[in-house]
Parts: structure tokens; C-alpha cells; sequence
């Protein structure tokens, strides 16, 4: 019977789920019924949009991609499946069907023991704690595996959202009141905090520190993303033609790449603005609640996907580089074995909570990105067995094709399987087992008690508590 409905639910799609979900999330916080139905629809119009816009990328570049990995002998057995293949991983098993309940349990538990002050309603993203619960559990054969695994992955990404929140709200604008909880970012998060400190230390390291502004400042017109995305199409192009004269007589087919480029890189910023206008009112809302029935509400953050904070100009014109630096390091690391090319458009989640840490610095984001990528392209050749375990039983189970590795390759994925997160708890549970297990959990006990003491140091004292004013003396 849960099967069924699960299987129903799953369905139905995100692009139904989503408005369904903050609708009810709106009328639950207080919105009016016709608000909280026109935020949901937002949602689900700029989820839509988005997707749109991300299969335009894929389905620009993955031939160009392809045509360069045969011009160039590139011969890579890790078939990457893209995001929609761990999603269907993750949904599909018993560990998805039961992740949200569980995780918003373990999300209260926490609120009330003080260990986070995030309450995290990114409910789609999910998927990412369902998804490692569920390559533990088929490597594993134990479902009480899986959700150690996933439960685990929800509290370390809660701690990291908490300590990330106040330079996240800082550096992006309008974002008061906000964390990201996203086990793909927060992973990320501290190799930016060492490539930034590092950097710090290192003589005239204050060059690096530019922005979008400085870079149109520096060229102009050049420098917008809409010109540097049709300049990036151009050279994919030019690139997957072997000869000069190939590139002539090619030349339409390379403008159009360059225009469809710089369409993802204008319509980017113009689509995700629909997050924003439909989540705002919702977290205003969700806040004022939280404000009624807790007394240090004004310490609590909503928690949201990084979809709201992708269109910012440093995130773009971090990932826009980033791009081509991936497919650079899948050719040249010796041991990889995993071309990156359906899964390429999550090169925008990178850094949401990098560029925080970077202060604003696009090249200090990119350095770190160019890193965590790199050890991220070992890790999903290195999970690649385990992931096709688990795309193999889904797929048994499901009839789902999207969820099928073709003959001779194994299956993996850039969103989340080059998550160091990821890789470190699927390692901890499914090969050291106990051993592992009691790592892991002396690791995310130690996290809560070191938040719980900066949220208590950090909580302002009721003003019950607070002692007389002393009369001055006459």
C-alpha cells in the first residue's frame, strides 16, 4: 500500500510535487489560500524554467562533449547518468519514501535540543540524504544502514547550514533569514574556508579578489555573462572540429552553440527570480510563526535550496569557467574514469556557499572549485560500483529506464556522487561498518555539542532574566 502511494506520489514529478508542497507549506504558515497558491505556482513555474533551461545546456553541449572525447581518444567506463538517475535512485527505495518524515523528525529534535537553529523546508532536496541512505542500503543489504547513513548526512548538513548562515545572509543581499541546507553545497563549504585561508596567507593573494563588477570594469561589455556565456559556446565548438577547415564550414552550427550558451547564462538569473518571489512570502511567513511560538525566533533560519542565490553574477561567472576546467581535469587525472556531460549543469550548486568564504572573489571560488571537483571526479569513479548496484535493483524493481547503465559501462554522477560528504559516509557505513558507524556518530555528536554551545552563547537571555537597573548614586 505505501509502495503504491509512494510510487504515485513519485509520479506525479517535482514539477506537480513542488507548487503542491509550498502551497500547502503557505496556508500551514498563515498565507492566504489565493497567496499561497500563486507562491507555489511560482515555484513550480521557476523549477519548470529552470529545467528547461539546464536540459538546453545539456543538450547543447553533450554532443559537443562526445564528439571531443572521440576526437581525442577519450575512453571513459563511467557512464555518467545525471541528476534525474540519483533522484530515481533515491525516491524509488524504501529509504525515500520514509527520508522526509524522518529527516523533519530528526529536523524538531534538533530545534529542541538546540543543536541547529535551521528549519529546513527544501523538501525536494531530500532526495540528496535519501540518495546516499539508499547506496548504503543495496551496499550494504540492511535498510537499517541506509538510514543511519541518511540521517547522518541531514545532521552534518544541518550543523554546516547553521555555521554557514551568517556569512551566507551577509554577502547575498535579501537573504536575511536564510540557510542553505543542502548536503551538495555544504559539502563544498569547507574546502572553501581552506583554499580562502590558504590563499589569505599568500603574498599579493588580494589580486585574486574580484567580482563581476571588476571584471566588466576590466572588459567592458566583454565581461557581462550574456558575452562571455556566447564566447564559451564558441570555443566548445571550435574545439570539437579536428581540422581549420571543419570549423568553417561549420561555423552555423558553432554560432548556434554560442547563442544557446549565452541563452543559459541571460535566462538563468530571469528564471530563478520566480524562487524568489514565490519562497519570500512563505519564509516571511513560516518566520512570523516561528516567531510567535518560540522566544529566540529571531536566531532561527528558514532553511532553502541554493536555487534562490544560482542567478547571483559571482555564481554565474564562478561557474561559467568552471565548465570547461571539469572536462580539462576528466581528460588529464590520471585514474579518472568519469566524463562528466548530463550531470554538467549542476555546475551551478557548486558555490552558493563558497563564494560567502571567498568573500565575493571569483577566482578564489574557482580555485577552490577546480579543487573539490577534481578530488570530486575521483570519488564518483571510486562509488561508481555502488552506484550501479543500486541503479541496477531500482531499475529491476521500477521498470525505470532512466535508472538503467548501459551494457559496458558503470553508472555515477557529478550531483551528489562528487559530494567529499557523500563519499566519506558511504565509506564510513558500507566498508568499515561498525567501526565506521561509531566514527561517524562520535563525528556528528561532537558537531551538534559544538553548534549547541554557539547557539547558546549566541541566544540573547529573556528580558525575564535580566537584573535591575542599579539607581545611580546622588
Amino acid at each position: 500500500m505505501m509502495e503504491t502511494i509512494s510510487g504515485y506520489i513519485s509520479g506525479l514529478g517535482a514539477s506537480v510535487m513542488m507548487p503542491a508542497l509550498f502551497a500547502l507549506l503557505g496556508l500551514c504558515a498563515g498565507v492566504k489560500p489565493a497567496a499561497a497558491l500563486r507562491c507555489g505556482l511560482k515555484v513550480g513555474v521557476g523549477f519548470v524554467g529552470l529545467s528547461i533551461v539546464t536540459a538546453l545546456l545539456t543538450s547543447a553541449l553533450g554532443p559537443e562533449l562526445e564528439t571531443m572525447a572521440e576526437l581525442y581518444g577519450l575512453r571513459h567506463d563511467v557512464f555518467d547518468m545525471g541528476w534525474p538517475a540519483a533522484a530515481s535512485i533515491a525516491c524509488d527505495t524504501a529509504v525515500g519514501l520514509l527520508i522526509i518524515p524522518l529527516c523533519a523528525a530528526v529536523n524538531v529534535l534538533m530545534l529542541l535540543t538546540r543543536t541547529t537553529r535551521t528549519v529546513n523546508i527544501d523538501f525536494w532536496n531530500y532526495w540528496h540524504f535519501a540518495f546516499i541512505g539508499a547506496v548504503i542500503y543495496f551496499a550494504c543489504g540492511s535498510m537499517a544502514w541506509g538510514f543511519f547513513g541518511a540521517v547522518v548526512c541531514f545532521v552534518v548538513t544541518m550543523v554546516i547550514a547553521d555555521l554557514t548562515a551568517p556569512g551566507f545572509q551577509r554577502y547575498y543581499k535579501g537573504m536575511e533569514g536564510i540557510s542553505i541546507p543542502h548536503p551538495f553545497c555544504a559539502g563544498f563549504a569547507p574546502v572553501a574556508w581552506a583554499v580562502g585561508k590558504g590563499l589569505d596567507r599568500v603574498p599579493r593573494s588580494g589580486r585574486l579578489e574580484f567580482d563581476p563588477a571588476a571584471i566588466t570594469r576590466r572588459f567592458g561589455r566583454m565581461g557581462e555573462p550574456l558575452l562571455l556565456g556566447v564566447a564559451a559556446g564558441v570555443l566548445a565548438g571550435c574545439l570539437a572540429c579536428s581540422t581549420w577547415t571543419e570549423i568553417l564550414n561549420e561555423t552555423p552550427r558553432i554560432l548556434s552553440l554560442g547563442i544557446k550558451m549565452g541563452a543559459v547564462m541571460e535566462l538563468i538569473p530571469r528564471v530563478t527570480a520566480l524562487f524568489s518571489e514565490g519562497l519570500k512570502p512563505i519564509s516571511d511567513a513560516a518566520r512570523a510563526v516561528i516567531t510567535r511560538r518560540f522566544g529566540d525566533a529571531g536566531n532561527l533560519s528558514i532553511g532553502m535550496s541554493p536555487a534562490v542565490v544560482i542567478a547571483h553574477p559571482s555564481n554565474v561567472a564562478a561557474s561559467l569557467p568552471l565548465i570547461p576546467a571539469i572536462l580539462i581535469l576528466a581528460v588529464v587525472l590520471p585514474g579518472n574514469r568519469f566524463l562528466p556531460i548530463a550531470s554538467i549543469a549542476g555546475v551551478f550548486y557548486i558555490f552558493p556557499l563558497m563564494l560567502p568564504f571567498t568573500k565575493g572573489s571569483v577566482a578564489k571560488a574557482l580555485i577552490a572549485g577546480i579543487i573539490a571537483i577534481g578530488a570530486g571526479l575521483y570519488m564518483v569513479t571510486d562509488m561508481a560500483p555502488a552506484f550501479s548496484v543500486a541503479t541496477a535493483n531500482v531499475s529491476a524493481l521500477t521498470s525505470d529506464a532512466a535508472a538503467a547503465v548501459p551494457e559496458g559501462f558503470q553508472g555515477g554522477s557529478l550531483d551528489f556522487g562528487a559530494s567529499p560528504l557523500a563519499w566519506a559516509i558511504y565509506h564510513c557505513a558500507a566498508n568499515l561498518r561498525y567501526l565506521g558507524a561509531g566514527i561517524l556518530v562520535l563525528a556528528s555528536c561532537a558537531l551538534m555539542w559544538w553548534n549547541r554551545r554557539r547557539i547558546l552563547r549566541d541566544t540573547p537571555l529573556p528580558s525575564t532574566t535580566r537584573l535591575p537597573d542599579i539607581p545611580k548614586r546622588v
